[in-house]
């Protein structure tokens, strides 16, 4: 697509997702700072902080970042240093921490390259982690379209790790947090954190532009409008427009124009997602001359997609307008995107990945765990949880001790023997659940039964299953999709308990808003006498021609094409709503041969205005595909009338308890949090965490800081002391953002000290872990400092007498009192004072006889 040229378009879009049977181990999806790693570059400041604002947003455990070095640019980088940089050493802190079966996210925070390049091509580098580095130099260089670059994670609806979006076994859901400054991205974080669950009410628009190359999206729009207004939750609109765009607050944008777009500032509402068509906009430290996806979060989008390559039109290289769809089911961010498109090599994602405005949590409470609470041994815990509405039960409940996975509390998958039973048109077709069935197979299944021949030739509908949702499709013309009625039981059968379910979007198919399309495209150079001739039969009957002739003898055959579009728009007969109008003509002379393409539409919406019938013919010496009689039936998924039936698993109302074995944990403080997920494949998650004591030996320690507090400052060394309740020990060992700050050996006392500026700012924990020449280990209570930079102006306070000065303080921080005899007099040092809490004071043990003035300043 580069600029002032044509290039061919290809609609190989994959029909539907590739079903994949095995399990994985774990089943994580929907997502939360559980299963994210932060990769911070240490020699960028800004880097660091952002990673740090990140965790504290996200409750990023601190074992889950990941610090390493990069002093190269912010654009390009080869392969073997990405591997070098990231990938070996991301590898390696999920072993070494024992995170590989927890983490799906990866988040890179600013100042990391975006392109990875190689002697085979170049890729972006949040999908080089998503699906490997895919080789995309062939015959036509970064146009070309590898075969190992397809995504089997998009259209499935599915489980993350359980489809595995390609060949490389180092599949992250990976985004960019970046910006042109350290605050904006920020904001893109506190907008995407901030859309959790809000359920926003605007509206996404799908624009369609006149840049021929670019907006070659509009296809595949009515698909994605029909599949979310079937949600009945979710706003979309396709419409015409070219910039500048002004909607007011939008929940997303789609588009697809060369230059640079302007977009009314404060555009997008929290959580919208928006991206555009083009050839650069995902380089986004270059000056391409083309839109910035940048400028989208700017806008406060919470995630955009742009190539850093020039991919040509591809469809599959860009996310599908299904992107919305997904976000209406509750998908993550990364989730929506990584679903929408093919082949994302060349693409680069950035913004929040973890929003989702749309998911919906369930709910729940510890019972009888107040903080701190001593357990020993083994001992029962228990949880109540609650399903959000009938639509989102409770499946699964894992159990983390302090950030990491520790086990499975309860996992309830469709039970063998229910039955879910779909009724269309009064035909009742059940389908009984096999043992060991998922989600996915159970979907799989049901639309079988509902394929039936036995059943289709009742019902007049066909099934399509999606992962854990089928989409049910009316062949039946003659009836709107208003008279058809749909209905779903879910039953126990001859079960133990009813745990699987099915429901419908509404009680009847809904009817499409869709016109009838169909595309032609015209071959070769006209001679003279050259004509072209569009046949079209109305539904009534009735007969209209309409012909263009290449007189001059020397018209080009898009201007010859261009004469017979104009002819069709200009024909009366044809303008009437059983018409049709011929629109999105394209001249692609420079192809060899040459060419030109337009369509076809119906001029009223429905199956049944598409039945019309056309014919494009030519003369001998011209090519026009597709040839013979056809109706505007091209989009004929899109005409029919739609529901969608969604499966789930799990219960309502879940009373848990589980045995929990203290003696497998380190003596001392715990976080232990219970995670539950919905039922469904989009499987949004609730924290549950509560801080608890283990004791099961004699051991302990007292940890305290010496310097530092809730607030300290940048420029500290803080200090923290530990000693052990025994000389026994063979290391004591401290924990901060990032894991293991530091560490001695054979001391049953030490006091660590800490430079804050190694940290930078941001919210951190620390604690200790004590291990015993036995073997036995001792985890401390864990002390969060916010590191600060500068003070803000605050309020000194005097008493006297003696005059003491009081002032809320940073710990740490260096600050000088000055004193005068006189308010007008210069004011002269009296002494400095650093304190090690957030509580400062200094005492005058020398006043003056007569009044004194106090200064107190933060020292240079």
């Amino acid at each position: 697509m580069c600029k002032g040229e044509i290039m061919n378009i290809h609609w190989r879009w994959l029909a539907g997702p590739i079903l994949l049977w095995a399990l994985s181990s774990r089943l994580w999806a929907g997502g939360s700072g559980l299963n994210v790693v932060v990769v911070v570059n240490q020699n960028s400041t800004n880097s660091v902080q952002l990673g740090n604002y990140y965790c504290e947003q996200r409750q990023v455990p601190p074992q889950s970042v990941l610090r390493t070095s990069w002093a190269g640019g912010n654009v390009q980088w080869l392969r073997s240093e990405f591997q070098s940089v990231i990938l070996n050493p991301l590898l390696a802190m999920l072993s070494a921490r024992q995170l590989t079966n927890q983490i799906d996210y990866v988040v890179l925070c600013m100042d990391f390259p975006y392109r990875v390049t190689d002697t085979n091509g170049a890729n972006s580098t949040t999908t080089t982690l998503f699906n490997g580095f895919v080789p995309d130099m062939g015959a036509l260089g970064s146009c070309s379209l590898p075969s190992a670059s397809t995504n089997l994670y998009a259209g499935s609806e599915y489980l993350f790790r359980s489809v595995g979006p390609g060949t490389s076994k180092t599949n992250f859901l990976t985004a960019m947090l970046t910006s042109t400054t350290l605050a904006q991205a920020k904001l893109v974080i506190d907008y995407g954190a901030g859309s959790d669950g809000t359920f926003p009410a605007q509206t996404v628009y799908l624009v369609k532009s006149s840049d021929t190359s670019r907006n070659i999206r509009y296809k595949v729009s009515d698909n994605a409008i029909f599949n979310t207004r079937l949600r009945g939750n979710y706003s979309m609109l396709r419409t015409n427009a070219d910039p500048y765009y002004y909607f007011g607050a939008m929940l997303g944008l789609q588009s697809g124009w060369g230059n640079p777009i302007v977009i009314g500032s404060g555009s997008f509402v929290p959580g919208g997602l928006a991206d555009n068509l083009t050839s650069f906009g995902g380089q986004i430290f270059e000056n391409s001359g083309q839109l910035n996806i940048l400028d989208l979060l700017a806008l406060g989008a919470a995630g955009s997609y742009g190539t850093v390559i020039e991919p040509c039109a591809y469809l599959e290289k860009f996310p599908s307008p299904q992107n919305y769809f997904y976000q209406a089911r509750g998908f993550t961010m990364a989730e929506c995107y990584y679903q929408s498109v093919t082949n994302p090599f060349q693409g680069l994602l950035v913004g929040e990945p973890l929003a989702a405005p749309f998911a919906l949590a369930p709910g729940g409470s510890w019972n009888n765990l107040p903080t701190s609470a001593l357990l020993t041994g083994s001992t029962n815990l228990s949880l109540q949880l609650t399903a959000a509405d009938a639509a989102h039960p409770v499946q699964q409940v894992d159990l983390f001790v302090d950030g990491l996975f520790a086990q499975t509390l309860t996992n309830i998958p469709p039970r063998q023997n229910n039955i879910l039973t779909a009724t269309i048109r009064g035909q009742a077709m059940p389908y009984t659940v096999p043992a060991g069935a998922t989600l996915l197979s159970a979907a799989a299944g049901l639309t079988a039964v509902l394929n039936a021949t036995s059943n289709t030739n009742v019902t007049k509908v066909r099934a399509f299953a999606h992962g854990d949702r089928i989409e049910l499709q009316s062949f039946d013309i003659t009836q709107a999709g208003s008279q058809i009625p749909v209905s779903t039981t879910s039953s126990i059968g001859t079960a133990s308990a009813l745990t699987t379910f099915v429901a419908a979007s509404r009680p009847n198919l809904l009817d499409t808003i869709a016109f009838g399309l169909r595309s032609f495209a015209v071959f070769h150079a006209p001679s003279s006498g050259s004509y072209l001739l569009l046949t079209v039969t109305k539904t009534n009957g009735a007969v209209v021609t309409v012909g263009a002739t290449n007189t001059a003898g020397n018209t080009s055959i898009s201007a010859l094409t261009q004469i017979l579009v104009n002819q069709i728009n200009a024909t009366p007969a044809l303008q009437g709503s059983d018409g049709v109008v011929a629109e999105d003509f394209l001249n692609v002379d420079a192809n060899t041969p040459p060419a030109a393409e337009f369509n076809l539409r119906a001029l009223s919406i429905g199956w049944s205005a598409a039945q019309l019938q056309v014919n494009v013919s030519g003369s001998s010496t011209l090519t026009v595909q597709p040839a013979g009689t056809l109706r505007l039936d091209q989009n004929v998924a899109d005409l029919q009338a739609r529901n969608h039936l969604y499966l789930t698993a799990g219960a309502a109302n879940l009373p848990l308890t589980f045995a929990f074995n203290t003696t497998t944990q380190a003596d001392g403080y715990h976080e232990v949090t219970a995670v539950a997920y919905e039922g469904s494949h989009v499987r949004t998650q609730k924290r549950i965490a509560q801080t608890v004591r283990v004791q099961n030996s004699s051991l302990a320690a007292a940890f305290t800081t010496l310097v530092g507090d809730t607030n300290t400052a940048l420029e500290a060394t803080l200090q923290f002391s530990v000693v052990a309740n025994t000389n026994n020990i063979s290391k004591i060992e401290l924990f901060s953002t990032g894991g293991s700050l530091t560490n001695v050996l054979n001391q049953s006392s030490v006091v660590f000290s800490v430079p804050g500026a190694s940290l930078d700012l941001g919210l951190h924990s620390f604690y200790a872990v004590v291990t015993a020449s036995s073997g036995k280990q001792y985890r401390t209570e864990t002390k969060w400092v916010r590191l600060v930079g500068r003070d803000a102006p605050f309020r000194v306070s005097l008493t006297a007498p003696p005059p003491r000065l009081a002032w809320p303080a940073t710990a740490g921080r260096s600050y000088d009192i000055l004193t005068a005899t006189d308010v007008t007099s210069a004011f002269q040092p009296a002494a400095t004072v650093i304190p090690s809490n957030s509580a400062a004071q200094w005492t005058d043990t020398n006043p003056a006889a007569t009044q004194r003035f106090y200064r107190v300043r933060t020292s240079n």
